[in-house]
């Protein structure tokens, strides 16, 4: 390592508080030049999905959530129109939820419930820790982030004396996430029980005549919001799913669009060298040698970025783990994303990290500004914050030494404007790195594909409950069952289903035996 070398590959933009180091990875000095004609093809793909390009052709369906932050790039001028007016609608309602002039039935609210999974949750969660203030928030967020009975029971435990100044917002954009359709149902009957009406409390934010469009009608919810078929679950921050919430928090969300906006600006320079999102993308090509041959660690040192790792796993491995490429070849590209949080990573896998299987680079997330207060001294001239920045050098030059490679991002603040700035830079440099290795990173046949086998586990378990219903008081093998419902195949899972039901003493169902010699019957 070598102060020219860092002088050459570190881009700064003072302006906006925003600097990329790609000094620590070793690549050699014609690296980029070299993939300088396959990076110049990317920009070509980024323009023409930002001009309305079909991105999904399974689909038949256009891409466009970079003209959530710039409506007047929208390929129609309904689209601008409707992302603008949607814009306008949702400060106009938070202002009124944060006036009292909506309230709930027992006051004013004061809380609000999302329920919804993966980019439908993570996303508001991300940006709900980065900025959220517990002393100053407006409404403090609570979520349904998953169909875990117990999870679901603990959040409601938090909330169980403030249900009726409690604002459920419900996102799903098919409606028929089975997750959130749980989560859903779980709610009403909490708020039924404590003798409220879920409707006087829920907003929708779904698609248009889905599943959850209707129930809002049918229910006369509080109002509905719109998710548009050309944004994806994981690039929903900065839409409804994310703003939302994020409003209701007491959030600036015009600064978040900003920083996304300004981001999406300079992440359009077709000079490399100039372009942070091109720089990340062309790192991942080489450190995983463009098959996804090491892993991705992010380490932000900062605590309310603990969640950043979570959103970008989602971010990159739903977008880029893909069996076969735009070609129909099989190529079974992706890159997998962990991470924490410094320091508290060096006591945990950082040992690994320097002296362990070399199969991963770190991307470093450093942020400037440590508190608004005065600082303590907990040594002479010594900050708790020079401690974290001096773990932070420390840590990424031990592992530096042992020839672990990593980038680092330095934004000055963590504010709205810099959120902002960080979704956008990941999400354009997603998009470019797919098209470096020529894969779809808009749709997720996989994600589809478990839900189909979720589902037909649950037939499953209903043509078990059927017949053991049907043969009352006595007790069979998991075996004798599969055969009685002509699934042989199945025995297995036939074994698994009935042994979570036999768990829980309301589903009636008595089990003889422990493990797979188990016998299994309705008492």
């Amino acid at each position: 390592m070598s102060w020219s070398r860092f002088k050459q590959f570190h881009y700064d933009h003072p302006e906006l508080g925003f600097a990329i180091d790609i000094s620590r990875m070793d690549f050699s000095d014609d690296y980029l030049s070299s993939m300088e004609s396959r990076i110049q093809e990317a920009y070509k793909a980024m323009d023409a999905l930002e001009k309305g390009a079909i991105a999904n052709p399974d689909e038949n369906r256009m891409v466009g959530h970079y003209w959530l932050r710039d409506p007047e790039l929208a390929p129609t001028g309904s689209i601008s129109n409707e992302i603008s007016e949607t814009l306008a609608a949702i400060k106009s309602y938070v202002a009124k939820i944060h006036t009292a002039e909506i309230e709930g039935q027992t006051g004013s609210f004061q809380n609000c419930l999302v329920i919804g999974i993966g980019g439908s949750a993570l996303g508001p969660q991300f940006v709900a820790e980065a900025l959220g203030d517990p002393d100053g928030d407006q409404l403090a967020l609570y979520f349904f982030d998953n169909t875990d009975p117990d999870g679901i029971d603990r959040t409601l435990a938090n909330l169980s004396s403030e249900l009726g100044q409690t604002l459920c917002v419900v996102i799903s954009k098919s409606g028929g996430t089975p997750e959130t359709r749980n989560g859903m149902l779980e709610a009403q009957r909490a708020y039924q029980e404590a003798d409220l009406d879920f409707s006087k409390h829920a907003i929708a934010i779904t698609g248009k005549d889905s599943k959850l469009d209707k129930v809002a009608v049918d229910q006369n919810w509080l109002e509905r919001f719109p998710m548009w078929d050309w944004v994806g679950g994981r690039t929903s921050e900065l839409a409804a799913v994310g703003l939302i919430p994020a409003a209701l928090q007491g959030i600036d969300i015009d600064q978040m669009l900003a920083g996304a906006k300004t981001m999406d600006a300079l992440t359009r320079a077709t000079e490399t060298t100039s372009n942070p999102a091109a720089l990340l993308a062309l790192m991942w090509y080489y450190a995983t040698d463009g098959k996804g041959s090491k892993d991705m660690v992010i380490l932000p040192y900062k605590d309310r970025l603990q969640l950043f790792s979570k959103y970008l796993q989602q971010l990159i491995m739903e977008s880029l783990g893909k069996e076969f490429d735009l070609d129909g070849n099989v190529v079974n590209q992706g890159i997998a994303v962990y991470g924490n949080k410094g320091s508290t990573d060096q006591h945990a896998y950082i040992q690994q990290l320097r002296e362990g299987v070399h199969n991963f680079f770190v991307t470093f997330i450093e942020v400037l500004k440590d508190r608004d207060e005065p600082e303590l001294e907990v040594e002479d001239g010594i900050t708790a914050g020079d401690y974290l920045k001096g773990f932070l050098l420390g840590t990424r030059s031990a592992l530096h030494e042992n020839g672990r490679q990593s980038i680092s991002i330095t934004v000055k603040e963590l504010i709205p404007f810099t959120v902002g700035m960080l979704i956008a830079l990941y999400e354009r440099a997603v998009g470019l790195y797919a098209s470096l290795v020529n894969v779809n990173a808009y749709h997720q046949p996989g994600v589809e594909a478990g839900k189909k086998a979720a589902a037909g586990i649950l037939d499953l378990q209903k043509s078990v409950v059927a017949y053991l219903e049907k043969q009352q008081g006595k007790l069979f093998s998991s075996e004798t069952i599969a055969e009685a419902i002509q699934q042989p195949e199945e025995t297995e899972l036939i074994y698994k289903i009935l042994e979570h039901l036999a768990a829980n003493s309301s589903r009636g169902i008595d089990q003889s035996g422990t493990g797979p010699r188990s016998e299994f019957g309705c008492p």
